[in-house]
């Protein structure tokens, strides 16, 4: 994948539910534990100081209020893949699990993998943090 252009006409394609599309930005939405949860995913494009396009992957997991941050700091640690963020929604900041890809290397099995891996990380990270809840 060399554009995000690219990447979104891979997603439209592919049949994932694509529930909103700004420029450089898409949410497509998973069912889950057979259509009874459901996970936002964002994909949008960034560029670092040498010009150079990356994809994140982003899904919101909880509001930050009542998150203990030593668990969440353990998660990072143990993670192989994504990272723990805090990002705002509405004017209000929710940690968020996301990773960073550069375009080069991607192709449609990958971006398909991590739409997949972030969501179903994302769904059982925000179980675990609001007593089973699917806050969003």
């Amino acid at each position: 994948m060399q554009n995000f252009e690219q990447i979104r006409s891979h997603l439209v394609a592919s049949g994932f539910r694509v529930t909103m599309q700004d420029p450089y930005v898409v949410c497509i939405e998973l069912s889950l534990d057979g259509g009874r949860r459901h996970q936002a995913i964002f994909l949008s494009e960034l560029k670092d100081d040498d010009g150079r396009d990356y994809l994140r992957t982003s899904t919101v997991i909880a509001p930050i209020t009542g998150i203990d941050a030593r668990r969440a700091l353990a998660f990072n640690w143990n993670s192989r893949v994504g990272y723990l963020a805090i990002g705002e929604l509405d004017g209000v900041p929710y940690l968020q699990l996301c990773e960073n890809r550069p375009y080069d290397g991607l192709d449609a099995a990958e971006i398909g993998r991590l739409v997949l891996e972030i969501g179903g990380m994302g769904d059982r990270l925000e179980r675990a943090l609001s007593a089973e809840g699917d806050l969003l």
